[in-house]
């Protein structure tokens, strides 16, 4: 039925059909050995493209914004960074090994109908990140066309508190992202191949600007922490740190969707360990400055550098800035955000949904959710939306390190994967073990969900004491709970059923 390979990659057999049009598809089914063809660059490559986004620089410049200086939140972004490579290696592995994808991996642990539920979740993640990435590059439109049509047209009349211009400039980048979307997988590769890179142009421009204006690095260095290394940090620290690595828990979870093309597990390793830490670190320190910069010049953070970008007085370093901004985050995102919900809503209906139109309905939901909210607010953004995602996704990564590593010890029998009478079939196509753990993990959590107040003002959508107030002092470690409690309970939960398959 499968082939093993000397250097421990699997592929179907000969003449093995998997011909079941409610469980597989040509985006679904393992790729062949003759196309895991990328090596350790190619991954370096895309973790340099993914990282130099401008949700990086938010992300990095927001802790900031919440009262950190550049070495306390440098230090809280390298850290967690270090600490989410290591589920994003151990389910990148099954990727490389079976030349599978997230979905069709998470069969094994909830079933072959049950991995619909993880793959939803994370769909839903993955759709809300295009619609915010979709928003900064409209924003990156908007300042841009102001620049050249003059101050009318940032000032034009309002739509819900927004100016009309600005709505139509999120308009005019999604229709941009959707016609490269609709041209295939190869022009979403080509375009992040050229494109990515010039962020890191663009933030080179920004960190000279600021500099300049801030007449040298010291200002840029020296601005104070206003919460200090006592209690006040260590408040912050945590929830942040969750945040941090709720950032990249999608792709923690997802890294099988490239994995898959992996030309063997040293590439796929060394690739993401040189990839991630060390560019999402140094992007961080970049960004930080250039905010705690612009804290020194303009009396207060200015946390989007679209927003910096349009401050500059010179209109052709300003135009060149915010078109970089557009290009990287076009590229990035199609990227990021709309390889793993295609995957995702494709194995929800294979005979109905391909890639294609898995990504154009990314798209729709990408508007559906008003993505201006979730990054409006930094609390709100890194607490309340990055918290609860980073306790839902590190749920679904303990159950599925757990099942790969702990009870099958990475063997998995390939086309049993994409059959409803196999051993991955469980209960009517479901694993009521990963339910059950997937529930109590995900409750513990994200149950104690709170929303911080500032001045009196409660910022975000649960209460203060938290959706379920005994749990609440869990919410501040949700991925960590979340992983943990789901992996243990998965694992205790299978001790009869370990086996090799």
């Amino acid at each position: 039925m499968q082939t093993e390979f000397p250097d421990g990659r699997v592929a179907l057999a000969d003449g093995v059909a998997l011909d079941d049009p409610r469980f597989a598809n040509g985006d679904l089914a393992p790729v062949p050995l003759e196309r895991r063809t990328w090596r350790t660059y190619n991954y370096l490559a895309l973790w340099v493209g993914m990282a130099h986004c401008i949700p990086s620089w938010t992300l990095a410049s927001g802790l900031v914004a919440l009262g950190m200086d550049w070495k306390q939140a440098v230090l809280t972004i390298a850290l967690a960074n270090v600490i989410v490579l290591v589920p994003m290696l151990l389910t990148g592995h099954a990727g490389t090994k079976y030349g599978i994808p997230f979905p069709v991996f998470a069969r094994a642990s909830f079933g072959v109908r049950g991995a619909n539920l993880p793959a939803l979740v994370r769909a839903a993640v993955a759709c809300c990140w295009f619609g915010i990435q979709t928003w900064i590059g409209g924003e990156g439109i908007y300042l841009l066309a102001g620049k050249v049509l003059g101050h009318g047209w940032l000032t034009a009349g309002q739509i819900s508190g927004t100016p009309w211009t600005q709505w139509l400039s999120f308009l005019v980048f999604w229709l941009i992202e959707i016609a490269v979307i609709t041209r295939g997988m190869e022009t979403l590769r080509r375009v992040e191949s050229w494109a990515a890179p010039l962020v890191i142009v663009g933030a080179l421009v920004l960190f000279g600007f600021m500099v300049s204006k801030a007449g040298g690095l010291g200002p840029l260095l020296n601005q104070p922490s206003q919460l200090g290394w006592g209690s006040g940090f260590w408040k912050v620290f945590f929830p942040a740190l969750m945040g941090m690595i709720g950032f990249w828990s999608t792709l923690s979870l997802n890294i099988p969707d490239f994995t898959r093309f992996g030309g063997s597990q040293r590439a796929q390793l060394w690739g993401q360990t040189l990839g991630l830490p060390t560019t999402m670190t140094l992007f961080a320190l970049l960004s930080v400055l250039v905010t705690s910069g612009s804290q020194a010049v303009y009396g207060a953070p200015v946390w989007d550098p679209i927003a910096l970008s349009a401050k500059m007085s010179n209109v052709v370093g300003a135009l060149f800035a915010l078109l970089i901004v557009m290009v990287a985050t076009l590229s990035v995102n199609i990227a990021a955000n709309v390889v793993s919900p295609a995957y995702d809503l494709s194995n929800l209906l294979p005979r109905y949904v391909n890639f294609r139109t898995g990504a154009l309905i990314t798209g729709v939901v990408g508007i559906v959710i008003m993505p201006w909210k979730l990054i409006a607010n930094p609390h709100v953004y890194i607490y309340t939306w990055l918290g609860v995602v980073g306790g839902l996704l590190g749920t679904v990564a303990g159950i599925l390190i757990a099942d790969y590593w702990f009870v099958r010890r990475t063997r998995l029998a390939l086309a049993e994967l994409y059959r409803p009478d196999g051993r991955y079939w469980y209960t009517g196509g479901w694993n009521l073990r990963a339910v059950l753990a997937f529930v109590v993990g995900g409750l513990l959590a994200i149950g104690g969900s709170y929303s911080t107040v500032v001045k009196g003002v409660k910022q975000g959508p649960f209460p203060a004491d938290g959706v379920i107030p005994f749990l609440k002092p869990l919410a501040d470690y949700g991925w960590a709970v979340g992983l943990a409690s789901a992996f243990l309970l998965y694992a205790a939960l299978s001790l009869g059923q370990r086996r090799t398959d």
